[in-house]
């Protein structure tokens, strides 16, 4: 969890930095560093989705294309 902690504690530094100096704006800075991940954990739940079901038609490729019941 310390990990995890410290991790957030970076992100949080280097997007506020990033967008402090590219606006110049304490304020702007701060809305991107806290709105930022909140973005990019919807997006990576989407993402999440995609590649579980690329997953799910490459195990079906490799199965044949059955669902892995036994054919009788």
């Amino acid at each position: 969890m310390i990990k995890t902690m410290t991790f957030a504690i970076v992100h949080f530094t280097v997007a506020f930095t990033v967008a402090w100096l590219l606006t110049g704006d304490v304020v702007i800075g701060g809305l991107v560093a806290l709105v930022e991940p909140m973005v990019n954990t919807v997006a990576y739940f989407f993402h999440e989705k995609v590649w579980e079901r690329v997953r799910k038609d490459q195990r079906a490729q490799h199965d044949g294309g059955h669902d892995g019941a036994l054919m009788v």
